[in-house]
C-alpha cells in the first residue's frame, strides 16, 4: 500500500537502540518496578478481600455447600450399597431354592430308577402281553 503526504517517496526508517540488542539499564529497572507494583496491588486486593464481610459470607456459603454435597454423596453410596446387599441376599435365596428343587428332582429320579417299573403299569403291561388271559 502506498503512503501519501510528506516523505511519501522515502523508505521507512527503523529506530534501534545503540549498543546492539542489549536493553538499556533504565528499561530493566522499569520492569522490576512494574512487577513490584503489580505484586503490591495483588497483595492489597487479597488484604481487602480478607477484610471484606461479603468475602467471608461467600466463603461460608461455599463451605456449607461443599459439606452438603459431600453428605449427599455419602448417603447415595450408602443407599446404593444397601440396595446391592438386599439384591444379593434375594439372589442367593433364589439360587438356594433352585438347588434344593434340583436335588429333590435328582433324588426322585434315583428312587424311580432303583424301584423298576411302577406296579400299576407292570400288571397292565403283563395282561397285554398274555393277551388278557391272566386275571
Amino acid at each position: 500500500m502506498a503512503r501519501s503526504g510528506h516523505g511519501a517517496g522515502e523508505p521507512p526508517v527503523a529506530f534501534t537502540a545503540q549498543g546492539g540488542s542489549r536493553p538499556a539499564p533504565r528499561q530493566r529497572a522499569a520492569g522490576r518496578g512494574n512487577r513490584l507494583t503489580l505484586g503490591l496491588v495483588a497483595l492489597g486486593l487479597v488484604r481487602h478481600g480478607l477484610r471484606s464481610r461479603r468475602f467471608h459470607e461467600r466463603v461460608t456459603v461455599a463451605v456449607i455447600a461443599v459439606g452438603a454435597l459431600r453428605g449427599i454423596g455419602q448417603d447415595n453410596r450408602a443407599s446404593t450399597m444397601a440396595r446391592l446387599s438386599a439384591w444379593n441376599k434375594r439372589e442367593m435365596q433364589r439360587l438356594e431354592r433352585k438347588a434344593e428343587h434340583q436335588t429333590a428332582a435328582i433324588t426322585g429320579a434315583r428312587r424311580m430308577a432303583r424301584s423298576g417299573r411302577p406296579r400299576g403299569l407292570a400288571a397292565a403291561s403283563d395282561a397285554k402281553a398274555d393277551g388278557g388271559r391272566t386275571a
